[in-house]
């Protein structure tokens, strides 16, 4: 059936009148026995007419959209006349609405004309069913949803799929339309992936248009009991995907009934294994209901061998739809925003400072690849070191084979960090403020670990370039004579605020749009706002001389201390930049710690309040005749600080004085933060101070979605800098990582069972570890035994620790065909048999419970009660299996530490076995043998011990003394399964010498325990010829230093 989806949407708004109003039209052919259809969003009553302009065309009405059909069945309402074909839709009737247009089989093509119009509810003739008689209390609108958008919308609603959308194209507003849709109590639909702030802006947008019921947010603040509740009434829901994996495994979940799953950052899905596990679980048992998914990172698609095909058949998806800002649709979509292209230039000592850096960058990249002959280093370019995403590149290179590198390639890295954070603070930040960085770098200790780079002359250049830009060349009489250099964007930006008021002061108050006299000033980081907070309030000379006497007084050492430059005397809280930290994840932002603690100068910061946002308003007070001209604005107090936008004074707001806000592009991590103030304040004017390329994107959205909103977009950028270079690349980047989706999109394969509707999905099967016959269905016959079929054992079970779901094994042993219950445990982290207890341990999680005792309390609890307790040691597949150099450990653990600690944890404890994993695949693997031909675990005894453990550092660790709970355990007959009911109903080892065989199998809940227990407690041992203790006969109780010792603990009251 030819399949053509079109909208009927429009930026209209209505109220409600009198008479027929036309709300859109729409023309079309439709071809001999095929549908054309259309989805109509407008609320209230509404008429549609369809004209036949040639041949006969019907029209259908449908409740159903997501997969239209028009049969006599599931049609509602419809129109099959010669002439014009008329509908009239009550405003009860529930929308979105499918509309089908037939093409009558009398004509080959039918050429018509739809038109949608309002109608008075009162002249609707026909009960085509129930209707609601009150009237419409809510004024006719519809979503302002941009062509794109609208064709996004339609894609998915109709076929499952993964969205790639080009970073700030608002892939929100399609999330918006379709939780609109399934805002249903007759739907269950589950969104993962997203976070709290964009919950709560989908929550307001959807209640702002009156749509009830609204999507609910489950947390881990909802108990088991409300959850299920909860699922049972339907609707949207936004939780977890740890929490939806748990209740799924529990049943919890009314999986049959889940209408479908929208999965937000799909590009994540791999590493966030979570998510993909509930997918999986979600599509083994449901067959009919949707997934669709959502990302705005089309980079991180081509990443790896065959990522975007693994991710696809990881959400179990066929269709791809890829959205970049050169897509046709798009282009035609979004309204050309009026730019002001400010390159500003950089002064003489900046050129020259950026020039040294590039220099000892290039010295850096040479001398890495010449270390490194085998070392694919085509991506290993000065272009691509200035960019922002080329620390995931190095760290996806290297991550595998750190190790093997010599200690010199991996100062190198840390090195070429080091120069990006130093270029970029150069274009980033004030004078003094890039002077106090780069003389933290001048240190011996940071000399010693350096490749060498700050023995070269463009680094001895460096470092007096960047002392002339704050003490000029000749030493000043004294601190108040000293001029920093200003920056060259503070003076561009006072100009743009300078045009800014002299165009408003043309405007009538009166008559002036809402929003004309807001200024939205966009910077990149918290840093930056508070300088430029700084600069409009104080001017830049008071600005910079606070700044430089700030430095003074306390020179360098917090700085230093804080970048993790200074070497590791005495220092264990050092950073990013040194090569063996542990988490030197290869971080793009060495300045992001910078940023947090203003300056480095703690102590005049402490009362500074840093926040992500500033709203400033001009001052009624006019520059003075003397400081008339760009002076005004740079030294005067000319603008003061407001505590909100909407706490304006009414004055301020009515007059044409401008309201600056001063915003970073992601305030408070909100990824809809800048989305949330375009629409507060609706400004007139912005000023992109840094470049960011989604907030560019968000700004066209704007634009194209407010055209009453006149937007005027200043661009300030150093022209002929790395900040015009590092945008260019990654435009280039983003624009080359579509191009090689669109081509994989052309040649990749997809199976025919992929979307795991039917029962042969591969990515489905559990049967992972199973062998080759068993996977063939053959009969698994012991050939030693005759041919004798084994007989069908219980299905394997493993008990997991609800906090174990944060990781990838719970998802790994599930796939190879093991049950998992999830229980909340407190003694270790997997039960695999009754005996078997594992406490999973990651590399840096084993450094930080040997460092504060951890692993020693949980050693002791698992000892207790199990007999076969075991510490797993797992690794990142992604990276080496070994615990070579320092790159795995903090910086006051070496190797050796670790060694020593687990020498000494398995000497203390016998019975506890390490056992060591390269990943999380093989640990899976391992689970299974070890379970292979053993005793399932029973969930309801581990709960009781974990239980106790719980409580037990209540009720054991406080109430018995753990010294003889260590004793009593060495007793025979005693053992972890009955040392509870021992040390309860037992006063002490006098009263249990007082006891017979059968009180003391009461107490052992066996009888050979007891035998055993009585034995050790009352007969005569005596000691083996090469004793030393030959007149030692008597048993030690009677004797011992435990004798008459109560097992309470005597510090428990």
């Amino acid at each position: 059936m030819k399949f053509i989806v079109l909208v009927l949407l429009c930026i209209v708004s209505i109220s409600l009148v009198h008479g027929g109003q036309l709300l859109h039209s729409v023309s079309g052919e439709v071809s001999r026995g095929q549908f054309t259809y259309y989805i109509l969003m407008f609320e209230g009553p509404i008429t549609l007419n369809l004209y036949s302009r040639s041949g006969d065309a019907d029209l259908y009405i449908s409740q159903y959209i997501a997969k239209p059909t028009y049969e006599l069945d599931s049609h509602c309402l419809q129109a099959v006349t010669c002439g014009v074909d008329t509908v009239h839709i009550p405003a009860s009737y529930k929308r979105p609405i499918g509309i089908g247009v037939y093409g009558h089989t009398s004509h080959d093509v039918s050429s018509y004309l739809l038109e949608a119009s309002y109608s008075n509810e009162d002249d609707i003739e026909g009960d085509f069913f129930t209707r609601d008689n009150t009237s419409c209390s809510r004024c006719l609108f519809s979503d302002t949803m941009l062509p794109y958008e609208n064709q996004i919308f339609l894609d998915v609603l109709h076929e499952d799929g993964l969205v790639v959308a080009a970073r700030g194209l608002g892939l929100h507003s399609v999330l918006i339309s379709l939780l609109k849709v399934w805002c249903d109590p007759g739907n269950l639909v589950l969104v993962l992936g997203t976070q709290a702030q964009e919950e709560e802006y989908f929550i307001k947008q959807l209640e702002t248009q009156g749509i009830s019921p609204l999507p609910r947010i489950i947390n881990n603040e909802t108990n088991a009991n409300e959850r299920e509740t909860i699922y049972l009434q339907g609707g949207v829901l936004f939780m977890s995907a740890r929490i939806l994996v748990v209740d799924l495994l529990k049943n919890r979940v009314p999986v049959e009934n889940v209408t479908g799953v929208l999965v937000c950052r799909a590009h994540a899905i791999l590493e966030s294994c979570q998510e993909a596990f509930a997918v999986r679980l979600y599509r083994q048992k449901n067959k009919k209901g949707f997934v669709k998914a959502f990302s705005s990172s089309a980079q991180s698609f081509t990443v790896g061998f065959a990522q975007v095909e693994r991710i696809m058949k990881t959400l179990f998806v066929k269709n791809l739809y890829l959205w970049p800002r050169f897509h046709a649709v798009v282009a035609a979509s979004l309204k050309k925003v009026s730019v002001v292209e400010l390159h500003v230039g950089m002064t003489s000592p900046m050129q020259r400072l950026q020039n040294c850096v590039l220099d000892l960058m290039s010295f850096c990249v040479k001398e890495m690849k010449r270390v490194n002959p085998t070392l694919d280093t085509d991506d290993l370019t000065v272009e691509n070191a200035i960019s922002k995403s080329f620390h995931k590149l190095l760290q996806y290179q290297l991550d595998p084979i750190w190790n093997q590198l010599s200690a010199k390639t991996r100062q190198l890295v840390a090195d070429i960090k080091t120069l990006r954070s130093v270029l970029r603070c150069l274009t980033q930040y004030d004078s003094v403020t890039f002077n106090t960085l780069v003389t933290s770098l001048r240190s011996t200790e940071y000399a010693r670990r350096s490749s060498g780079w700050l023995l070269l002359d463009p680094a001895e250049d460096l470092f007096l370039l960047a002392r002339q830009r704050v003490v000029g060349t000749k030493p000043a009489a004294n601190e108040s004579d000293i001029d920093p250099e200003h920056s060259p964007k503070w003076v561009a930006l006072s100009e743009i605020l300078g045009e800014v008021q002299t165009k408003l002061k043309e405007l009538n108050p009166s008559d002036a749009p809402h929003g004309v006299n807001h200024i939205l000033v966009l910077v990149e980081d918290t840093r930056t706002g508070n300088q430029i907070k700084e600069y409009l309030t104080k001017g830049s000379k008071l600005m910079l001389q606070s700044l430089y006497r700030r430095a003074t007084r306390h020179r360098t050492p917090a700085v230093t201390a804080q970048f993790g430059l200074a070497g590791d005397t005495g220092n264990k809280k050092r950073k990013s930049m040194d090569p063996d930290d542990p988490d030197a994840e290869l971080n793009e932002e060495v300045m992001e710690e910078f940023n947090h603690d203003a300056f480095g100068f703690p102590e005049d910061h402490e009362d500074e309040d840093i926040r992500d946002s500033y709203c400033l308003t001009m001052t009624q007070q006019n520059p003075s005749n003397e400081d008339s001209g760009k002076e005004s604005l740079e030294n005067m107090s000319y603008f003061e600080e407001q505590s909100d936008v909407d706490n304006l004074p009414p004055s301020q707001s009515e007059c044409m004085l401008p309201i600056i806000t001063i915003q970073s592009f992601k305030k408070d991590g909100d990824p809809l933060a800048l989305t949330r103030t375009l629409e507060q304040i609706q400004p007139h004017t912005v000023v992109m101070y840094d470049a960011d390329l989604a907030a560019v994107r968000q700004l066209e959205v704007f634009q194209s979605s407010t055209p009453g909103v006149d937007l005027t977009v200043y661009f300030l950028m150093y022209g002929g800098s790395v900040e015009e270079q590092a945008y260019l690349t990654t435009l280039r980047q983003e624009k080359e990582a579509f191009e090689y989706l669109i081509k994989e999109k052309a040649t990749m394969v997809v199976q025919a069972d992929q979307d795991g509707k039917s029962g042969d999905c591969a990515e489905l099967r559990r049967d992972v570890g199973q062998s080759a016959s068993a996977a063939a269905g053959l009969p698994n016959v012991n050939t030693r035994k005759g041919g004798i079929p084994k007989a069908p054992s219980s299905t394997p079970t493993i008990i997991v620790d609800m906090r174990e779901f944060r990781s990838e094994l719970p998802a790994l042993i599930h796939r190879r065909g093991i049950e998992i219950e999830p229980v909340t445990i407190n003694v270790g982290d997997y039960i695999l048999t009754p005996e078997i207890c594992v406490e999973r341990k990651s590399v840096s999680d084993l450094i930080g419970s040997l460092n504060n005792g951890r692993l020693f309390t949980q050693a002791t609890a698992m000892t207790r009660h199990y007999s076969k307790p075991m510490l797993l040691i797992e690794f990142d597949h992604k990276k080496p299996f070994a615990l070579q150099g320092r790159y795995y450990l903090s910086n006051d653990v070496s190797a050796s530490d670790i060694s020593s600690k687990l020498i000494l944890l398995t000497m203390h404890f016998p019975r506890l076995r390490l056992v060591w994993s390269p990943s999380p695949y093989a640990t899976a693997q391992l689970f299974e043998e070890l379970k292979e031909g053993r005793e399932q675990p029973n969930a309801t005894q581990a709960a009781m011990i974990g239980a106790e453990v719980a409580s037990g550092d209540d009720e054991f660790a406080e109430k018995y003394n753990i010294a003889i709970q260590d004793f009593m355990l060495k007793l025979p007959g005693v053992n972890t399964k009955n040392i509870h009911y021992v040390l309860r109903k037992g006063q002490s080892l006098s009263h249990l010498l007082t006891l017979s065989k059968e009180q003391l199998a009461e107490l052992t809940l066996n009888s050979q325990d007891a035998d055993l227990l009585y034995s050790a407690l009352h007969d005569v041992h005596k000691p083996t010829e090469d004793g030393s203790n030959a007149n030692k006969n008597s048993v030690r109780g009677k004797t011992g230093r435990w004798r008459g010792r109560s097992f309470l603990n005597r510090k428990k009251k």
